[in-house]
């Protein structure tokens, strides 16, 4: 029963994480209508950000990840400043491929520094001893990491409902014309939302980065890994994606602890989240948690 619980345990840290990197996809998402796919590029620069004002500068990694998100955070906004802010209005797949052209640039500029071709890890900083209850263990970076990534969900799920300019937002996602004759640049949301997907994906990544190391094509995969969390949680909604994220985490660990090595089957983790996805879509195609528009002409 212990190894239930104990593959659970992992689930949740595995999803939380998920969903801490679904969050940007869906904030640029429910902006733009847009999806980002150079969103795990910006999760690994996040990373390697953290390590660098940690290790080459010697800052204190607390203040490194908060200053590594203040970062990602100019800089994303930076980014559609100059590349997608001439392309508002323009057919979509314009934008997508602007992005998948951003994700080879970022490629190649990390490929071009030690990053791209060795494995980093972050210095101990935590107690390597690891919490122990009831026959289940968690290491205390995966316990910090955990923490702090539904505390950035709070706050996340906090700033949309309650806050002016998530609200702002939100009215901006639902009807982009209607936002601007009461007030609202359009321009200014869809920067902040970039912006805040780049200080979300710095969030994931640092994370990330503690708990796996620092590995570039381990890190912007999960650019990809998210995709099904963000589509079977909805891709417009915050809480879809905390949900799927979880779930997701929860069936690859349980995929992995009772499938994997058994009966002849391996890389089950790996696959059984996109069956998943395509049974959901069956049954709901804007996802769990996704808003069926139903368009008037």
């Amino acid at each position: 029963m212990s190894y239930f619980f104990q593959l659970v345990i992992s689930g949740v840290v595995v999803g939380s994480i998920y969903a801490l990197s679904a969050l940007g996809f869906v904030l640029i998402y429910k902006s733009s209508r847009v999806l980002n796919i150079a969103h795990g590029q910006i999760i690994a620069s996040g990373a390697f950000i953290t390590y660098a004002l940690t290790v080459w500068l010697g800052i204190h990694i607390a203040v490194s990840f908060i200053l590594s998100m203040v970062i990602t955070f100019f800089l994303a906004m930076s980014v559609e400043r100059v590349f997608l802010r001439r392309l508002i209005g323009e057919p979509i797949i314009s934008v997508i491929m602007v992005t998948i052209g951003l994700m080879s640039i970022i490629d190649g500029l990390i490929y071009m520094t030690p990053f791209g071709a060795e494995n980093f890890s972050f210095p101990e900083f935590l107690p390597k001893e690891p919490i122990a209850f009831w026959g289940i263990s968690i290491s205390w970076t995966q316990m910090v990491g955990v923490i702090i990534t539904f505390i950035m969900i709070g706050a996340f799920t906090w700033f949309f409902k309650a806050s002016t300019v998530g609200i702002s937002m939100r009215a901006v996602s639902d009807d982009q014309f209607a936002s601007m004759s009461i007030g609202i640049s359009v321009p200014k949301v869809f920067g902040l939302a970039w912006a805040t997907a780049g200080l979300s994906a710095a969030a994931a990544g640092g994370i990330i980065g503690n708990i796996t190391g620092l590995n570039f094509d381990v890190l912007q995969s999960f650019g990809i890994i998210v995709f099904p969390v963000v589509i079977v949680g909805g891709l417009d909604s915050i809480f879809g994606a905390i949900v799927a994220g979880i779930i997701m985490g929860l069936i690859q660990q349980f995929a992995a602890g009772y499938l994997d090595g058994h009966w002849g089957l391996n890389g089950t983790a790996d696959v059984l989240p996109y069956i998943i996805l395509l049974i959901i879509l069956l049954i709901k195609p804007h996802g769990l948690f996704g808003i069926h528009e139903i368009e008037r002409v």
